[in-house]
């Protein structure tokens, strides 16, 4: 018995520590959460420059289907590869690929 509330309790602990979520004042989660920014859909020809040729040296014959834009100037592409696999890519201004 002394065991199944010794279990139970830290499963309660362990629940509870991961449903902490911090908040920042834009609307950010902070901490271990992921940094999210509401992205806008633009045309593939207001892609900056550096962005396009990123995409044409790293991921040669692709094709970019839709481009969208956040508040940081962060780029999310959705390419076609020759191949018929779609991909998703995050890329900065200057044509750097980021994790988002």
């Amino acid at each position: 018995m002394k065991n199944l509330v010794l279990s139970f309790a830290l499963t309660c602990i362990g629940i509870s520590a991961f449903a902490h979520t911090a908040e920042s004042g834009s609307g950010e989660y902070i901490g271990t959460e992921i940094l999210t920014q509401e992205f806008s859909e633009i045309n593939v020809s207001d892609l900056p420059e550096a962005v396009t040729k990123a995409v044409a040296k790293d991921y040669s014959g692709a094709t970019i289907d839709k481009a969208y834009v956040n508040g940081s100037s962060q780029y999310k592409l959705e390419i076609s590869m020759e191949d018929g696999t779609a991909l998703t890519l995050y890329a900065d201004a200057n044509g750097n690929w980021i994790e988002l």
